[in-house]
């Protein structure tokens, strides 16, 4: 190898490390030209997509030809955006002119954009160029990124675990290096969880901050409001996700949405985090946390405590309660619009399981479910009895406990004068492939807070430690014995921390979650970049 090579080769490498910000702020300078980061991002996902299949659907030359643009942009005087020249990833979810929105679905894989979504074209517009679309599971159903179109995902930290769903294609090319910033989505830890499992970060706004017309019209569930989905952005540092979202949810005359109020965005900036009063759990009394998830929320306490922050040990009120409202309302149809999408495609694995349980019959259910429960599979018992087609009549009296139970939750967050929440995201680290088929309740961390329509954020803490991967007992319940499964051999697995806010206070999540990226960031054990 040549000297100049190999200097090219480290150049690039370093590139590929640089946040989104840093990246914008060199490029508007004239240090780096669009088209070296861009090509420099390009190489590394060629280098590691062959192991990882995160990026689906590649939009190298298009992005080549952008960067040259926007380079003769900044050298003519033009005016540039927040993020000109800086390369992006896209969840293959959201409309983006000329590609596939197949949400997995082989009877969707001629499907093309015919225009961006509104998301989209503030990205454009801030200077954005799209590297590529990424890797979902089928129908965004699951925590893993697996699907008979595109294939299996692989987690950059190990190829034998799942970088998560539903964004698991993007969290997995962010932690790699192949993309500074990406745009996902969230409708019950599909942000969130990804960014734990990748040891990256990420905020799930308000639920209603953000547009969803960037989801095509024949795939979008348009009839389920009870929990509303909302997109975010994902990126290796806060800052780069409070830009992302800053520039989101910027007043856009792209489309108009009437469902979106007019919130001023707030600067995290003007947080004073002396004066935060924040709420700590480590179990939410579903599925209990890993050891190393525990040991990274109680260091993220004591962090804050450092910080002049008051921090106090609570319990989320009845958490079982609220993932009952939350596995209801999303099955209230019986997944006949799941079913509708399907058509003659086969559902994955991953979703078999959840269309069976939702497609029971009424008189079948007492019984099986009080088998489970004499068979000591207490968890499954729980879902079915969840899991239900429902009358209009008994969708709007759930609808209606939802709204007590979010009043009874915020009243207990008022009660102690908490501003914020930090607890773990999920109940594991990374899982293994296929585990998530047993698995839906360990989001439960993550999945509460979709359900009260809050923001909630992730942000990357530690690893797990050998010798701390499981303190959980043997048992014979299906969810407990997978979830001991996917504890072992999780060494070195990233381990995230989330903080979750007041309604339309991503502001405070934000500066608290970038409080604890400088506390984390200078232990031994936080996850950089994997190598890979």
């Amino acid at each position: 190898m040549t000297e100049a090579i190999a200097r090219s080769l480290a150049k690039n490498s370093d590139l590929t490390t640089l946040t989104a910000c840093e990246l914008a702020e060199r490029i508007r300078a004239g240090e780096l030209s669009s088209q070296e980061v861009v090509e420099a991002h390009i190489r590394r996902i060629e280098a590691v997509n062959p192991r990882l299949n995160a990026v689906v659907f590649p939009l190298f030359d298009q992005a080549r030809a952008q960067a040259k643009a926007a380079d003769a942009a900044r050298v003519q005087g033009k005016p540039l955006g927040p993020l000109h020249g800086v390369p992006v990833t896209i969840k293959e979810q959201f409309l983006v002119k000329g590609t596939p929105s197949t949400w997995g679905l082989l009877n969707q894989a001629k499907h093309r954009a015919e225009d961006d979504g509104p998301l989209v074209k503030r990205l454009r517009a801030a200077g954005a160029i799209i590297l590529g679309k990424t890797n979902l599971p089928q129908l965004l159903l699951y925590y893993e990124a697996d699907n008979p179109v595109y294939g299996r995902s692989n987690n950059p930290w190990n190829l034998d675990r799942t970088p998560g769903g539903s964004s698991g294609g993007e969290g997995a090319i962010i932690a790699a290096g192949g993309s500074p910033l990406g745009l996902g989505g969230d409708l019950g830890g599909s942000l969130r969880i990804p960014a734990h499992f990748c040891g990256i970060t990420t905020l799930k706004p308000t639920s209603g901050l953000l547009s969803n017309l960037d989801n095509p019209d024949h795939l979008a569930v348009t009839g389920q409001e009870a929990i509303v989905p909302q997109p975010g952005a994902m990126a290796r540092s806060v800052a780069d996700v409070a830009l992302g979202l800053r520039l989101l949810s910027a007043p856009g005359q792209e489309v108009f949405d009437p469902t979106i109020p007019p919130v001023q965005w707030r600067d995290p900036a003007q947080v004073m985090l002396g004066s935060l009063r924040i709420a700590m759990y480590t179990d939410d009394g579903i599925l209990p946390a890993a050891p190393a998830i525990r040991r990274a929320t109680h260091e993220a306490a004591e962090a804050l405590r450092a910080r002049g922050v008051v921090v106090e040990e609570w319990s989320p009120p009845d958490a079982q309660e609220g993932m009952a409202l939350f596995f209801g309302l999303l099955g209230a149809d019986g997944f006949a619009s799941p079913r509708r999408l399907l058509g003659p495609d086969k559902p994955a694995n991953q979703l078999a399981g959840m269309l069976q349980i939702a497609s029971l019959p009424g008189f079948v259910r007492p019984a099986m479910r009080a088998t489970l429960q004499m068979l000591g599979q207490h968890r499954l018992a729980s879902m079915l009895h969840s899991m239900n087609t429902l009358t209009a009549d008994q969708l709007w009296q759930l609808v209606a406990r939802r709204t007590h139970y979010r009043a009874h939750f915020l009243a207990q967050l008022h009660a102690g004068r908490y501003d914020a929440i930090i607890c773990p995201p999920c109940s594991l680290p990374a899982l293994t492939h296929g585990a998530s088929a047993s698995l839906g309740t360990a989001g439960s961390y993550a999945a509460l807070y979709n359900l009260l329509g809050m923001p909630a954020g992730v942000v990357p803490a530690t690893r797990v430690r050998p010798g701390e991967e499981s303190d959980r007992p043997e048992s014979k319940d299906r969810v407990l014995k997978t979830a001991k499964q996917v504890e072992m051999n999780s060494a070195g697995l990233p381990v995230g921390v989330q903080v979750v806010a007041q309604h339309f206070r991503e502001d405070v999540a934000l500066a608290v979650m970038s409080a604890l990226e400088d506390h984390f960031r200078r232990q031994p054990d936080y996850p950089e970049q994997p190598e890979i």
